[in-house]
């Protein structure tokens, strides 16, 4: 079976511009969309035209469609009506360790800590992120590098559990950063972006 010829396809949330997939295109895949207002694209591996989220649910409707100026590639601007990694994650350019939490919670595969952690409930994800922090506050205060980098990688890790334990994804705590360093020259604060809202205790 001879394959058609494919335009690769970038896929852009249009309410945050976020980056949430590359796919392929063919002229069918192209007037499908055009003609529903969902996107559709050529799968490689099956060799077939599909819509996102035929199976999931998680489909794309297409608010903007560009093509680049040496007709080599589209932008597809979309509003996703759902998580668009197969992993469960917002986006397919997520952080890889994020990707395989997202995946293990969607999945809860036997034998995985992560999934263990979250079959265990929200309070015990977050007894979890409260030890790592400590952990890492007290490597902060008084240990070397590596055993600082050591305990926030554990910090970090427990954070992505505690949002996948809570349903959420890393990119609501990367829209409240940004939302803070928008409001910030608003506020006339000199605030760095994602400097914590709550006012310093007297001292």
């Amino acid at each position: 079976m001879t394959q058609p010829e494919l335009v690769a396809a970038i896929i852009q949330d249009a309410e945050t511009d976020r980056v949430l997939m590359l796919a392929w295109m063919d002229d069918e895949a192209l007037q499908r969309t055009r003609e529903t207002g969902f996107a559709h694209f050529y799968s490689r591996s099956r060799q077939r035209l599909w819509k996102k989220g035929e199976t999931s649910g998680n489909t794309l409707a297409v608010e903007e469609l560009r093509d680049d100026c040496d007709g080599d590639a589209f932008l597809v601007r979309v509003r996703p009506s759902g998580p668009v990694c197969h992993t469960g994650s917002l986006s397919c350019f997520a952080p890889f360790v994020w990707r395989r939490v997202a995946d293990r919670a969607l999945l809860r595969p036997e034998g995985s800590y992560v999934a263990s952690l979250l079959n265990a409930g929200t309070m015990s994800c977050a007894q979890k992120l409260g030890e790592e922090g400590l952990e890492a506050a007290l490597a902060a205060a008084a240990e070397d590098d590596e055993r600082l980098v050591s305990e926030l990688a554990d910090l970090w890790f427990a954070s992505y559990v505690v949002l996948a334990a809570r349903g959420l994804d890393p990119a609501a705590v990367e829209a409240e950063l940004a939302r803070r360093a928008s409001e910030a020259p608003a506020r006339g604060s000199a605030d760095d972006p994602g400097a914590p809202t709550k006012p310093a205790p007297p001292g």
